[in-house]
């Protein structure tokens, strides 16, 4: 527009700026400009009749897939499976562990326990393999005299595979953990496993409660033994005797 106007001047050098007569005539021709097809087009963009109403976000749909059906086996959802195991320290593994990252003369946040226990059965007939694991200190609890930790573990079951659970770990009451994932036969497991403590840290005792996945093998399913401080694993399951663990169980 700006050439336009210059090469008007050029041409009527003698034109004034407030010339009433010169502005209408030129009024034509910038309409001219402004109904070309071209500008008309584009211009449609800023009319008064365009709706901003109708634009709209592109709508995205999320599907989720439940882990409580793994693809390869024919579990029913539904159907909640017990398992019970003790977890006994025989003072035979080094563990547990205890490194005071804190550097504090008491138990304090951020210091790690690293532990590895034996497992059995919960009739106490079978030895099973190995925890293997570490707890994160997150508060000492004097009043209570005991620890909250934050807990990662895995469940060793020789060739059945393994377990593996994360959550708080108090050592004055019984805690609830979340069953997280697994291998072999507890391939695409979920649930809660509740830790009973016996006599810290030398026995636990272990509540699953298990969803997801096919029928358990009978030989982990003995009826268990009430948890107490008496209870111990049967001398041939203490021995490892053949006919006491299970396939390839963990050491």
């Amino acid at each position: 527009m700006a050439s336009l106007t210059s090469a008007l001047a050029t041409t009527s050098p003698s034109v004034k700026p407030h010339s009433s007569s010169r502005t209408k005539s030129l009024l034509p021709v910038v309409f001219k400009l402004i109904t070309n097809p071209t500008l008309s087009n584009s211009s449609k963009l800023f009319t008064s009749s365009t709706n901003y109403n109708s634009f709209s976000e592109p709508k995205t749909s999320f599907t989720f897939k439940s882990h409580a059906i793994p693809s390869n086996n024919n579990s029913t959802p539904c159907k909640v499976q017990e398992l019970y195991v003790y977890e006994i320290n025989e003072r035979d593994r080094g563990s547990p562990a205890y490194l005071s990252l804190s550097q504090k003369s008491v138990k304090s946040l951020g210091d790690l326990v690293c532990f590895s226990n034996k497992l059995y059965t919960g009739d106490m007939q079978k030895r099973i393999g190995i925890t293997s694991g570490m707890c994160i200190l997150v508060q000492h609890k004097p009043e209570k005299n005991g620890e909250r930790y934050e807990a990662l573990s895995s469940f060793y079951f020789g060739d059945y595979g393994h377990m593996t659970v994360q959550g708080p770990y108090m050592t004055y009451e019984d805690s609830y953990l979340a069953v997280t994932g697994g291998t072999g036969i507890f391939l695409g497991v979920i649930g809660r496993v509740r830790l009973h403590q016996i006599l810290f840290p030398l026995k636990l005792y272990h509540s699953f409660y298990l969803e997801g996945i096919a029928d358990l093998p009978e030989e982990l399913l003995g009826e268990p033994v009430e948890p107490n401080l008496e209870v111990e694993p049967s001398p041939a399951a203490q021995a490892c005797e053949p006919h006491a663990t299970i396939a390839s169980f963990t050491e």
